[in-house]
């Protein structure tokens, strides 16, 4: 178990404790009030070197990555693997010990193939290793910021901090995830961090997008989507994962919006309280409508925004292991 990430990697938030999670969310807290300054820039990263490598593509993770960074003062290399010696085959290997020689002490990877975040902790033991994504497996750090996200939303509710409530707001909370589960690395950080927490995790899906060893995760599978929403606290949508053939899963994408898409009539069905999220990107009119996407419940740009500050936690952790004072 992990009972910090302190000075260390992190690549799965399968095994990381309630503490330690805790500890992400409070530190990201103080890096909340860094951002609204007009100069977002502390200097607990200066000197330090981050190497942004994605080996796919993406928009929200690798900017707010880079950003969190250089918001803590640290020197960002970033990798275009499109232009890169990937394209000429060269080994992940060897890739990464090209970058290892400029001097980096960090390492934020997005890889299409499960474990290789793993790999390159092997190949650099010296440099921390942030996963920002591998194939079916993690992303670790998209679970954080939902967990962060929920916390302050049921803060504000109950006139506190998400550092004064530490984790009890979780305790009991009804979390459901509806959508791809099967081919979603969100998916799975997002239970480990929910039930570390104390929440209570329900899955609706059809069963061909169920992982065909659901029966040991530690979730419900519920059977009636429309009542499951009825009991929710928190709706988490997933996108299909096209890209990882899910589409070859469900009959056409417009026979998957009507059984498990987020509606407009279904969105009628939640409870006043309850909060919509999606770790972006959306497919609009196929995991949720668009005036559903637009609904006050929706907290979805709120997930966005908290990229950066979590991120930012995660790397300070990491890279400086320090118990100093975070922000100045």
């Amino acid at each position: 178990m992990t009972n910090s990430i302190r000075g260390g990697n992190l690549l799965s938030l399968d095994g990381v404790t309630r503490e330690a999670i805790i500890e992400v969310l409070d530190t990201a807290e103080s890096f909340v009030e860094v951002n609204r300054r007009s100069i977002k820039k502390v200097p607990a990263l200066k000197g330090r070197v981050v190497a942004s490598l994605f080996f796919e593509e993406s928009t929200r993770t690798r900017l707010s990555f880079e950003t969190a960074a250089k918001r803590l003062s640290a020197d960002v290399l970033s990798l275009a693997v499109a232009s890169s010696s990937v394209k000429k085959g060269e080994s992940l290997r060897d890739t990464i010990a090209t970058i290892d020689a400029l001097g980096i002490d960090a390492v934020v990877m997005r890889h299409q193939s499960s474990g290789a975040a793993l790999q390159v902790s092997r190949y650099v033991p010296h440099v921390r290793v942030i996963n920002a994504g591998d194939g079916l497996h993690q992303h670790p750090t998209q679970g954080l910021l939902d967990a962060f996200t929920v916390r302050q939303v049921l803060a504000e509710r109950h006139g506190t901090t998400g550092v004064e409530s530490g984790a009890e707001l979780f305790d009991g909370l009804r979390v459901l995830i509806v959508g791809d589960i099967r081919h979603s690395r969100v998916a799975r950080s997002d239970i480990a961090a929910y039930t570390a927490l104390g929440a209570q995790v329900h899955v609706a899906a059809p069963g061909t997008l169920l992982p065909e060893d659901i029966e040991n995760w530690p979730v419900t599978v519920v059977d009636d989507f429309e009542d499951a929403l009825q009991w929710a606290d928190v709706v988490g949508l997933l996108r299909l994962q096209r890209e990882r053939g899910s589409g070859s899963f469900v009959p056409s994408l417009g026979e998957f919006t009507t059984t498990y898409g987020l509606t407009v009539e279904r969105a009628r069905l939640l409870r006043p309280s309850t909060v919509v999220m999606h770790p972006g990107p959306m497919i609009r009119g196929v995991e949720i409508d668009s005036r559903v996407a637009d609904l006050p419940a929706s907290i979805i740009e709120r997930q966005v925004a908290n990229g950066v500050p979590i991120r930012m936690a995660v790397l300070y952790l990491t890279v400086a292991g320090s118990k100093e004072e975070v922000v100045s």
